[in-house]
C-alpha cells in the first residue's frame, strides 16, 4: 500500500477502507509516513471529508496506534470534559476538581492551543513547576487520591493523534469536522471513559464561527462516541464575546483558583460552569 495513492483516492473524494485508514494512522504514529504526505492527505480530507464509518474508523486506529488506559477498577463512574476552544475558556481548570469532590472520576487529557484558542495545558504550565508529562502508574495514583488527574497526551496514548494534531495546526485544517471528531473521540477512548461532556464552542471567539457547522460538529461528536460505546452529552456556548474577565494562561488560571476558594467569578463564566458540572 503506498501513501500516494491514498493522496490520491481521498483527493478525488472517494472512501477509505479500515485498512487504509489504519495503514495512514500507523504511519503517522511511527514515523513511516512523512509529513509532507501526511499533510497532502489532512487537506484532501478538509476539501473531500470522511464519512461517518471513515471517522469512526480513524478514531479507533488512532487509539490502537499506541495505549489504552484501564480504569475499569475504579466503581465510580469516570467522566472527562472537553471543549473546542474559545477565548477566555478555562472552564475546564474548575471544573475538573469540582466534579471530583462529589466523587465522579475525572481523567482529563488535554491538549495546547489550537489555531488562536488557547489550550489547557498552557493554562497549567503557567504554573511554575506543574508538571503535564505524567507516567500512567502517576496518573492512576492520583486519581485513586484525588478523583482527578490533568495530563498531557504522551506518545503512548493516540500517538497517531498527536502527529495529526500538530500537522493540522501548521497546514490550516483545523476546522475539519471529521478530523476534530477523530481527534477528540481517540484521546477520550484511550482514557477508558464511560462518559463524556462536550462544550462545543461558536462565535467569533471560537474556531467554528457558525451556529450550524458547531452543531454539526457536536452531532457528530455523539453519534460517533456511541458508536465506541461512550455515552456523550455534547452543549453548544456562544463565544461571541471572550469567557469570563480574564484572557491569557496565568489570568485565566487565576481566575479559576479564585473560584475553587469560593470567591466566586464572572457570571458568564460560572453559568457555563454549573451547566456543565451539571
Amino acid at each position: 500500500m503506498e501513501m500516494i495513492e491514498l493522496i490520491l483516492k481521498k483527493r478525488l473524494g472517494l472512501e477509505h477502507d479500515y485498512k487504509e485508514i489504519k495503514f495512514i494512522s500507523d504511519g503517522a504514529a511511527n514515523g513511516e509516513i512523512c509529513d509532507y504526505q501526511l499533510s497532502a492527505w489532512l487537506m484532501a480530507v478538509f476539501f473531500k471529508g470522511l464519512s461517518k464509518k471513515e471517522t469512526a474508523n480513524l478514531t479507533k486506529a488512532m487509539v490502537l496506534s499506541g495505549d489504552k488506559m484501564n480504569l475499569k477498577s475504579f466503581k465510580a463512574l469516570r467522566i472527562d470534559k472537553h471543549s473546542t476552544g474559545g477565548v477566555g475558556d478555562g472552564v475546564s481548570l474548575a471544573l475538573a476538581p469540582i466534579v471530583a469532590s462529589v466523587g465522579i472520576i475525572v481523567p482529563m487529557m488535554s491538549g495546547r492551543g489550537l489555531g488562536h484558542t488557547g489550550g489547557t495545558l498552557d493554562k497549567l504550565e503557567s504554573i511554575k513547576g506543574f508538571q503535564i508529562r505524567l507516567s500512567q502508574a502517576y496518573i492512576m495514583n492520583q486519581l485513586r487520591k484525588t478523583g482527578v488527574s490533568m495530563f498531557g497526551q504522551t506518545g503512548k496514548l493516540a500517538p497517531a493523534d498527536k502527529k495529526l494534531y500538530s500537522l493540522r495546526d501548521a497546514t490550516c485544517t483545523v476546522e475539519s469536522l471529521p478530523l476534530i471528531v477523530s481527534s477528540i473521540l481517540s484521546k477520550k477512548y484511550a482514557e477508558d471513559l464511560n462518559g463524556l461532556v462536550m462544550d462545543v464552542k461558536y462565535g467569533s471567539g471560537a474556531f467554528l464561527k457558525d451556529f450550524k457547522n458547531s452543531r454539526k460538529l457536536a452531532v457528530a461528536i455523539k453519534s460517533t462516541a456511541q458508536q465506541l460505546g461512550i455515552k456523550c452529552v455534547a452543549i453548544l456556548t456562544n463565544m461571541e464575546e471572550p469567557l469570563g474577565n480574564a484572557i491569557g494562561n496565568a489570568n485565566e488560571m487565576e481566575q479559576s483558583i479564585r473560584i475553587l476558594k469560593g470567591e466566586g467569578g464572572p457570571q458568564d463564566f460560572m453559568e457555563v460552569l454549573e451547566v456543565l458540572a451539571g
